[in-house]
């Protein structure tokens, strides 16, 4: 490896892209080509696409630009495992050939032109560099307001993230291999790039807006990964259930010695709707701690099976050719 002259894998994750891949694949071409032509990167340096699962012509096009193209190479999930594994896998397929991958999404949004100063700075020692958003004003009030408070939340329940990054970033070959030893299949690579460590950098960026397509994450998919951060990095939802169980606890205590005092005293006031109100509550309490519960028993239940977390069932290249084009 070296590091004045890496060879770069730019890793792109798709999931029904076909409206987009025919804008954007020209500008990763283009901007391999100048990498490579200014000397920033070796020559061998691919686009490496990554196709998970897509039910439209998303693969056929990767076939057909890796065809034409020979800085153009891709993958293909088995079926559509999601973002987070798609990541994973070019990443780990791309370690075997590259020095440096940068993983970007598909859809044109992130500045690409910051490329060049990952790769700088990669140069300068920092074996991961995050792309950082600079703002949102491409986002409406809602998405802003709602991904602003995913990262605080995030951090509210000990998830260590950088804020405003998402998956745009470079890792060294020598990070990935330290990834590795994180064996778990509940996937939020945001949070676990922090834990492997090494020295760091940031990259700040104006994120443009989408290109064609629709997003392929609502706020339903932000909920689900929130979810899936906080239960993989973070022991607090345990914690606070355990404080709210010993609060509820000590205010039905009281509750009890109300109720006997009111006895003897003679004040009892016959009554439906308190005894209503206190027993929701309880079972409403009750409810919540449970879900939260299940959620982790859940996480380790799919842990113990040790399922892959991806498979990879086709190619537009062959390994043995790649690593023979590596090492002549």
């Amino acid at each position: 490896m070296s590091r004045n002259n890496p060879i770069l894998y730019i890793v792109i994750p798709c999931y029904n892209e076909e409206q987009v891949l025919s804008h954007t694949n020209p500008m990763f071409i283009e901007k391999i080509e100048s990498l490579i032509n200014a000397g920033q990167v070796h020559p061998n340096s691919k686009v490496m696409y990554v196709n998970d699962g897509s039910k439209d012509k998303t693969w056929e096009l990767i076939q057909e630009y890796a065809s034409s193209n020979s800085y153009v190479v891709g993958i293909s999930q088995s079926r559509n495992r999601g973002h987070q594994s798609s990541v994973l896998a070019g990443m780990y397929e791309a370690a075997e050939f590259a020095d440096i991958v940068i993983t970007i999404d598909a859809d044109g949004q992130d500045d690409i032109n910051c490329m060049d100063q990952m790769v700088a700075e990669y140069k300068s020692g920092s074996e991961i560099v995050y792309g950082v958003r600079d703002n949102r004003d491409t986002d409406s009030a809602f998405k802003r307001i709602t991904a602003e408070g995913f990262y605080k939340v995030m951090h509210l329940f000990g998830a260590d993230v950088v804020f405003n990054h998402a998956d745009y970033r470079l890792v060294s070959k020598r990070f990935l291999k330290e990834l590795e030893k994180f064996t778990e299949v509940n996937l939020f690579l945001r949070g676990l790039m922090p834990l492997v460590g090494f020295k760091y950098s940031y990259v700040s960026y104006k994120r443009h807006e989408r290109i064609a397509g629709e997003s392929h994450y609502p706020l339903s998919k932000m909920l689900g990964l929130a979810m899936d951060g906080i239960t993989s990095l973070s022991i607090k939802p345990i914690r606070l259930i355990t404080i709210l169980g010993v609060l509820t606890s000590l205010f039905s205590f009281l509750l009890i010695i109300w109720v006997v005092w009111s006895k003897f005293a003679g004040t009892v006031v016959a009554g439906w709707a308190s005894t209503y109100a206190i027993v929701s509550l309880l079972g409403g309490v009750q409810l919540i701690s449970l879900g939260v519960i299940g959620e982790y028993v859940g996480k380790i239940y799919l842990e113990t099976k040790r399922r892959p977390r991806y498979i990879i069932s086709d190619r537009t290249f062959d390994t043995d050719s790649v690593s023979s084009d590596l090492n002549p």
